[in-house]
């Protein structure tokens, strides 16, 4: 008994692979069997005590449940639950069909004894997931057509090299037998047709995450507010489209949003640094428990580590600015355009201001006209995800930089700042169209002498996206592709002009990655980040106002 109990982890870590080759198996076998001609004797003795529409039903149903096996051996193959109840309903069904097709008992043992054989290993399929989430990609479904087709061309070669020219009694058997096939492997072509159209046109509904309840905000403050490890993209965890997992202490999250079968954790865990690890394989094996796709955005160098440890592949992203504040200065002449468009701002009249808490609520209006008024001229509308978009209870958790000319609002920036003061950033960037040329460059340098002052050492300006990128001849394809796009994409976005803004601040690049558990996933990842971050296909293809739209907004005259 302590062998089989030794031995039980080993046997559960090989059954979903082998389990699934298997039921690949039976399934060809029901494909193959229902394209073929039955045995004649068996069939004539099966004819003299079965009737004639339970033969025809059993072997439409065989080939339609041979269809059924072969989709569900890669369910099997993901250990999902589902996949092994509907696997051992399958075989349990389609045994004793194959004795009624044509007496077929060495497919009833086959079916039966592999059934045997699964229902022991129920604890080898732990993921807890509907078979609606089941990995089907396109690829899978040409390879279930290529089955079909195959299982077709052994029916019409059986057929036409079938001779019964000395029997011409069972030729009517024959001919009656190969109408059977036809309609069994036509069925199961309907069946695959179906069920390819449901899988392409459906969408999953996002899972729950069992165990883990969503947490009020007041949580997630305390975390930020005493966290060891937090950058401060932290903050988004308040925006309110996330969800968490918590350390068994409550002293760390990690933050992560759902978008189908994808799962994007946003960022490294936040909180303890000895809780990090721990909070990395929660995610991973509770997005294997979904069948879901795993994956983590906006990565430091420094959470490589961790990363690999999980057995992640890594794809470098882009590179993200950090302003040093102790070294920065706008003397000297290479910030001579920046000193002179925040020394003719000040003179103009413009003054800057942080305001905080009921401030914040104070002056809400006006800093809700300024945005909706800028991004009635900006492509996209409101960000989410990766970024945060304009709701005043999220505002209104941060400070918030203002600009003022001639005593009002004229531009803003929301400020995400940690408790540690290692860093601090900003998040909203907005100004009014009437605003004084360069009022961005004015609030930028009165924030970072803010920051110096409040003493943060470091000013984070966001990254750049796939800046940094090689294009060299043994680099990954994905580096090659994004430093194409980087270089000819200024129509999609202006890569290059986001990098040059920044870089005359001389900061500091580091870069960013995205990880996965495999590098085919990584397409897949970014492409769920940014719709996640758009608001689905229609946020990417919101365009601005129309002038006349603009203008007939209450604050834009």
């Amino acid at each position: 008994m302590r062998f089989l109990r030794e031995l039980k982890p080993a046997v559960y870590s090989v059954a979903p692979n082998l389990g699934a080759a298997l039921t690949m198996a039976a399934g060809l076998m029901l494909l193959a069997s229902g394209a073929t001609p039955s045995e004649p004797g068996r069939f004539i003795r099966l004819m003299q005590i079965t009737p004639v529409l339970l033969i025809e039903v059993s072997h439409f149903l065989s080939s339609v449940i041979g269809l059924a096996l072969v989709l569900l051996a890669f369910g099997v193959r993901a250990r999902l639950d589902a996949a092994w109840a509907a696997t051992m309903v399958s075989l349990l069904v389609a045994a004793p069909l194959a004795l009624l097709k044509g007496f077929v008992w060495e497919e009833t043992a086959a079916l039966s004894l592999l059934a045997l054989l699964l229902a022991p290993l129920h604890g080898a399929f732990t993921r807890q997931a509907r078979l609606s989430r089941m990995e089907i990609t396109p690829g899978w479904l040409v390879s279930s057509v290529a089955v079909l087709l195959g299982a077709g061309l052994i029916g019409l070669w059986s057929f036409q090299h079938a001779d019964y020219a000395d029997q011409p009694w069972w030729r009517v058997m024959v001919d009656d037998d190969a109408a059977r096939a036809i309609r069994a492997w036509a069925g199961a072509a309907v069946a695959l047709f179906a069920f390819g159209v449901w899988r392409l046109a459906a969408t999953a509904a996002p899972p729950r995450v069992v165990g883990e309840a969503d947490p009020d905000y007041a949580k997630v403050r305390a975390i930020l507010a005493q966290a060891e490890e937090a950058e401060p993209g932290s903050n988004l965890a308040l925006l309110g489209d996330k969800r968490f997992l918590f350390s068994s202490s409550g002293e760390s999250f990690l933050m992560f949003g759902v978008r189908g079968r994808a799962w994007i954790a946003m960022g490294a865990p936040v909180g303890r640094r000895d809780e990090r690890l721990e909070l990395l394989w929660r995610f991973r094996e509770l997005a294997d428990a979904h069948a879901a796709r795993p994956a983590m955005y906006n990565i430091a160098a420094d959470d490589l580590p961790d990363i690999v440890e999980l057995g992640f592949t890594i794809q470098k992203v882009g590179e993200s600015a950090a302003v040093p504040l102790e070294t920065f200065s706008i003397e000297g002449r290479r910030r001579g355009n920046l000193r002179r468009a925040w020394r003719k701002a000040g003179e103009d009249g413009c003054s800057f201001e942080v305001l905080r808490g009921a401030s914040v609520e104070a002056a809400m209006a006006e800093l809700a006209a300024i945005s909706e008024e800028w991004l009635s001229h900006h492509a996209g509308g409101e960000k989410s995800f990766t970024m945060g978009g304009f709701k005043p209870a999220y505002v209104a958790e941060f400070p918030v930089a203002v600009a003022r000319f001639e005593g009002r609002i004229v531009a803003f920036a929301t400020l995400w700042t940690t408790a540690t003061l290692g860093a601090f950033s900003m998040d909203l960037m907005r100004y009014a169209e009437d605003a004084p040329k360069n009022i961005m460059d004015f609030l930028f340098v009165e924030l970072l002498e803010w920051g110096r002052a409040e003493g943060y050492t470091a000013f984070e300006f966001g990254m750049a996206p796939l800046a940094g990128l090689d294009d060299r001849p043994l680099a990954p394809m994905m580096s090659r592709v994004g430093r194409l796009l980087f270089e000819r994409g200024e129509e999609i976005y202006n890569f290059q002009g986001v990098r040059r803004y920044k870089e005359k601040y001389d900061p500091t690049w580091q870069p960013r990655y995205i990880a996965a558990p495999n590098r085919w996933a990584i397409p897949l990842a970014l492409a769920d980040v940014g719709l996640m971050s758009s608001g689905g296909m229609a946020g990417l293809a919101r365009r601005p106002k129309r002038p006349e739209e603009a203008a007939a907004l209450p604050d834009a005259a």
